[in-house]
């Protein structure tokens, strides 16, 4: 198992939290006395430098100079590239630096520290109480980092998996209630905000709706316009025809009525003939039966 003199800079605390403003506030917690590298067993040459390191960057830490502190974790992981504890300092130096700049940006430091801290929230059967201390402690943070960043679901399983490691963890459970209150929050909003859009979609269908129908009885009405119009234009035109021709003005018939007439006249002609022929035969027939015939 590792020593566990090694410094680890812990949590944000619920007060700062609950701001939702930028980074949460990560405070160094376990940091090793002046002296306490007296106390330890004298480790490996790799480990003793990268131990040194480590202590120089949380000295840099306390003074709130995080680039420098950066700089010395970056080497301690040159001595121990798996160095947990290094991970984790060198990720609470990444946020401290990440201010209130937006989280996703490509070259935010809240990006590169999210990553160590993913790395370190794994945990295995194989772990020291140390490394799951350090996981435990990872999830927590990276619950911290999604809530600052409104992303409340990951921040529920982040503190869910840092439960998990440690059920005692009551900084952790407090957090958890406040981000599910925060996401039932935010879900009541977005429907809320889907309402409106539905009524404001509703209302708009409806406009549209009835500026088509006000735009199909416009063309109705220049519809109904343009046929009284050519109406008008056709009794015009029929008045001024009938100026034109005297002879049917005074006549006061079409030439199909003033055929019909005259083609009635000559079968009733034909049918006078007809009849005054008939009795002229029978005149002289009478005549002739007188003669041929005498009393």
């Amino acid at each position: 198992m590792m020593s566990t003199r090694f410094p680890y800079i812990l949590r944000t605390s619920l007060a700062a939290l609950t701001l939702a403003v930028g980074a949460p506030a990560i405070y160094a917690d376990n940091a090793p006395a002046e002296n306490s590298e007296t106390q330890a067993a004298t480790p490996a040459a790799s480990n003793r430098f990268e131990r040194n390191f480590i202590v120089d960057g949380n000295k840099l830490y306390r003074q709130k100079r995080f680039a420098e502190a950066e700089t010395m974790y970056k080497k301690a992981l040159e001595q121990n590239p798996n160095s947990p504890q290094a991970k984790f300092n060198l990720a609470a130096s990444y946020i401290r630096q990440s201010g209130s700049a937006d989280p996703n940006a490509d070259r935010n430091p809240l990006n590169d520290a999210r990553q160590l801290l993913t790395q370190l929230a794994q945990v295995n059967e194989q772990m020291s109480d140390e490394e799951r201390m350090i996981a435990e402690l990872a999830n927590y943070n990276l619950g911290n980092i999604s809530f600052n960043n409104n992303d409340f679901g990951g921040a529920i399983e982040a503190y869910k998996r840092a439960l998990r490691i440690n059920p005692d963890d009551d900084k952790a459970r407090q957090n958890l209630r406040l981000a599910q209150i925060k996401q039932k929050e935010q879900q009541q909003n977005q429907d809320q905000n889907q309402n409106q859009n539905k009524d404001q979609n509703n209302q708009k269908d409806q406009q549209d709706q009835n500026q088509q129908q006000n735009q199909d009885q416009d063309k109705n009405n220049d519809q109904q316009q343009n046929q009284d119009q050519n109406k008008d234009q056709q009794q015009g035109q029929d008045k001024n025809q009938d100026k034109q021709n005297p002879e049917k003005q005074r006549s006061g018939m079409s030439d199909a009525n003033a055929e019909q007439i005259l083609k009635a006249m000559e079968n009733s002609e034909a049918a006078t003939r007809r009849r005054v022929e008939a009795e002229r035969r029978k005149s002289e027939a009478a005549k002739r039966r007188r003669v041929t015939n005498p009393w």
